[in-house]
């Protein structure tokens, strides 16, 4: 058994949450086809662009803000989002041992929706409750505070290595990359060895 102390804390869209339905309605809100969409995030995230430009350049004249705003609620996690391997994932490392946290860059609205899954993390934060981003490194200042930890007694699980793997490892934090979704389209040719399930973590 691993020591009380030890941890996986996991990022969660594209991690824990595939977020197909959240794009798919920001294609119908948008009026362009969820394909026209997928395509242009792909196109502008190889060029450093963020959503936010996607969204602009395929409805200019549309406050996407606002947009944003009012899609929140719509767009928190539910358990059909979840990836099948989460919830086995985590009951494995609990059997194991191992304590959970759940830490992305999300916004408020997420943190209650993550809580009412009942996945038995020890704990959810949100990048907008705590006030900071990724890769700031005081995002993972923030990590390290919560588990209470070292750092080195710490892995952090995300599908993006420009924001999880490498600030993480920065932080003295080990690392896991399971890209899918959006950032797996886009993965740079240079990551690290992805794990194909969340379940490998522990193979």
């Amino acid at each position: 058994m691993p020591p009380a102390e030890a941890w996986f804390v996991f990022d969660v869209g594209g991690v824990l949450v595939d977020e197909t339905r959240v794009w798919q309605g920001w294609a119908a809100h948008l009026a362009v086809p969820y394909e026209t969409l997928w395509g242009a995030l792909c196109e502008d995230i190889a060029q450093g662009l963020s959503h936010r430009h996607t969204m602009q350049r395929l409805a200019p004249g549309h406050d996407i803000m606002a947009i944003r705003r009012a899609r929140l609620a719509q767009d928190a996690p539910l358990e059909a989002d979840l990836y099948p391997d989460v919830r086995p994932a985590f009951a494995a490392l609990r059997a194991r041992g191992f304590r959970i946290g759940i830490a992305g860059n999300q916004p408020l609205e997420a943190g209650p929706a993550l809580e009412a899954l009942n996945l038995g993390a020890d704990f959810i934060a949100t990048s907008a409750g705590w006030g900071v981003q990724k890769p700031d490194p005081r995002f993972f200042d923030r990590v390290i505070e919560h588990c209470a930890a070292p750092p080195a007694a710490i892995t952090y699980v995300g599908d993006r290595v420009d924001n999880d793997i490498l600030p993480a490892r920065a932080a003295g934090l080990a690392a896991l990359y399971v890209p899918r979704g959006l950032w797996a389209a886009v993965a740079p040719p240079d990551a690290p060895l992805p794990l194909a399930s969340l379940l490998d973590i522990l193979a």
